[in-house]
């Protein structure tokens, strides 16, 4: 049940372990409240990560999270801001043709990659080109083949015609290579944010 919110299984077993040792120090005072601190920033932690997980399918956790200002994504005046993920990478949620997708954002990729079940959700049919497209990465080298988004949005963004390559060797990752990011007025990171600014933002009429 936990794996389906996207719950990291050693979390769970953390907040389970705290709470039997609560169970345990109930008789001495200075250690009970010592893990009542620690079961209240776990639990905190975890409630996190399931609204985080929640979120884009659902519009008033996204409206609560955002008054809270705990948004790992968020529209400010024209830019999309994006914090970083615990795991020290930026994920954006990307609109794919229709279809939202969490996809790393990496400068060091020179093209913007799909998995082949994101392509298929997509609607994409990717070809083989007359040149093979060969890729290295951290798997070695792989072939793919390509095809072209008709629309990608990210907030205030909207990039149209995008090349992309799709391989089954990316595994369940979608990426935002440099292909995607050279169409930007400008991207930077400041601090643990992202900052994302497009020559031509999209209003609000234009993102609903």
């Amino acid at each position: 049940m936990f794996a389906d919110l996207g719950v990291p299984t050693p979390l769970v077993i953390i907040v389970i372990a705290v709470v039997v040792a609560g169970i345990v120090a109930r008789r001495v005072p200075v250690l009970r409240v010592a893990i009542n601190l620690v079961s209240w920033v776990l639990l905190a932690g975890l409630l996190f990560v399931v609204l985080q997980q929640r979120e884009q399918f659902d519009p008033y956790i996204q409206r609560a999270m955002q008054i809270l200002n705990i948004q790992d994504q968020s529209v400010v005046g024209d830019t999309v801001r994006i914090r970083m993920a615990p795991d020290g990478h930026f994920w954006a949620r990307v609109t794919i043709d229709g279809v939202t997708r969490r996809m790393l954002v990496d400068s060091g990729a020179t093209l913007t990659a799909l998995s082949t079940e994101t392509a298929r959700a997509a609607g994409l049919r990717p070809s083989a080109p007359v040149f093979p497209v060969v890729l290295n990465t951290a798997n070695g080298m792989i072939r793919a083949q390509t095809g072209r988004v008709q629309s990608l949005r990210i907030g205030t963004i909207r990039a149209d015609n995008v090349p992309v390559v799709v391989s089954a060797a990316f595994g369940e990752t979608d990426v935002l290579g440099m292909n995607f990011l050279s169409r930007l007025k400008s991207w930077r990171v400041e601090g643990s944010t992202l900052i994302l600014e497009p020559h031509h933002p999209q209003t609000p009429a234009e993102r609903a």
